[in-house]
């Protein structure tokens, strides 16, 4: 059992969000510091009063100074607990029913799953974990247990390298965990499409795993059939590959990694298509838009599913004018009726927020656009309604005349 190496009371007033169950407590709200508790040990929480209000782990290095676990002052936190919090996941993952069609999928997502800093993906027989807080850090060793008690994988890669992890004074780590190596490309399925995977070298866990709703609202048939489609931001085919599933004439894929690229061409032939008539373009997203408004080039539907622009609150006015001159630079090559697929996955830039920056775009490209339809991560992502920086990625699907 861990144990409790210190005691944190909040300044007056400051105990509204610990009362909200928000899993996040930040320096600026504790007054007085109680033994003297390390990176990654459990302390527990008191109002000014000292009155209990809940139990997390401590990392003196981070802003956000207590991950908050539990509020019940006679819980434990031990194996056992780590162990029912995994099992509580598994079980939600399972009701979704995802499998054998879909072979990868998260199957814990941190704070909404009641294990904030903790994310393991499943991808076949293996599985990606990521250690993102001090808490999880110092409790690796047991969750690893864990893990691989519940789903018995061939293997673990642990890919704890997000850039959060220097904020928490935490080293980057990419490694085989537990178990055999994966392959170095491993063949996902996801809605019946193959896919080929690189979990120790690609982007995130391995793959965009949180859009596959998404990529199947957008490209339906009637959205794609014998159209001209423009993936921008590609990665290894996503959504172009669900374009091509679905009857697109042509798809262009657009991503600065020449390697992903390649590997979204493989992807299209793993899947048994020839696609000649198909373009893989490899630059900055910016330039190639650019060049495609001033050769007065067309598409019928364009997909920008962009990269985190807003790492800190800081960024926010440069990720909306990022946002907003992609937005305005595609609204420029879209045949009239056409749609747009546009997504941020920042969780500093809210839907309100994004919607704004979309409507500024529309009207400097002198655009009428329509949302018919909003877009989330998937089920698989859950979001806690007392954690809403969960809801990180938001998109609109639109008409564009």
């Amino acid at each position: 059992m861990q144990r409790i190496t210190g005691q944190l009371t909040l300044k007056r007033g400051r105990e509204k969000s610990v009362l909200n169950r928000h899993p996040w407590l930040f320096s600026g709200a504790i007054g007085r510091v109680e033994g003297k508790p390390q990176s990654g040990d459990l302390v527990q929480v008191l109002d000014s009063n000292g009155r209990f209000l809940a139990t997390g782990t401590f990392n003196p290095h981070s802003q956000i100074r207590v991950r908050l676990l539990s509020w019940d002052v006679d819980e434990q936190i031990d194996a056992a607990f780590w162990n029912g919090r995994l099992q509580q996941a598994h079980k939600h993952r399972q009701q979704l029913q995802l499998e054998p069609a879909t072979t990868a999928y998260r199957l814990v997502n941190a704070e909404a799953d009641g294990l904030p800093g903790l994310i393991v993906d499943k991808y076949g027989e293996f599985l990606v974990m990521q250690s993102l807080t001090a808490g999880i850090e110092a409790q690796k060793k047991t969750i690893l247990t864990a893990i691989n008690q519940i789903w018995q994988p061939k293997g673990i890669v642990e890919r704890s390298d997000a850039d959060v992890r220097a904020k928490e004074g935490l080293p980057t780590i990419r490694r085989v965990a537990s178990g055999e190596p994966p392959p170095d490309t491993l063949v996902i399925q996801e809605n019946g499409i193959l896919f080929g995977v690189n979990l120790l070298g690609g982007h995130k866990s391995g793959f965009y795993l949180d859009q596959r709703e998404n990529r199947t609202a957008v490209c339906q048939p009637q959205h794609v059939a014998n159209k001209n489609v423009l993936n921008v931001f590609a990665y290894t085919g996503g959504f172009g590959l669900y374009a091509i599933a679905n009857g697109a004439q042509q798809v262009t894929h657009v991503d600065s990694s020449y390697n992903a690229l390649e590997l979204a061409e493989q992807n299209v032939e793993r899947n048994g298509w020839k696609r000649p008539q198909d373009e893989y373009l490899a630059g900055d997203a910016f330039d190639i838009l650019r060049h495609y408004r001033d050769n007065n080039q067309r598409f019928d539907l364009i997909v920008l599913d962009p990269p985190k622009f807003a790492h800190s609150q800081r960024d926010v006015p440069y990720a909306c004018r990022g946002y907003k001159d992609l937005n305005w630079l595609a609204l420029q090559l879209l045949t009239p009726g056409g749609l747009l697929a546009t997504f941020s996955c920042s969780g500093l830039i809210s839907a309100e927020l994004f919607q704004k920056v979309l409507f500024g775009a529309a009207v400097d490209a002198n655009r009428q656009v329509q949302i018919i339809q909003t877009l989330s991560q998937g089920p698989d992502h859950p979001v806690l309604l007392t954690f809403p920086e969960s809801a990180y990625l938001k998109g609109f699907l639109c008409r564009v005349s």
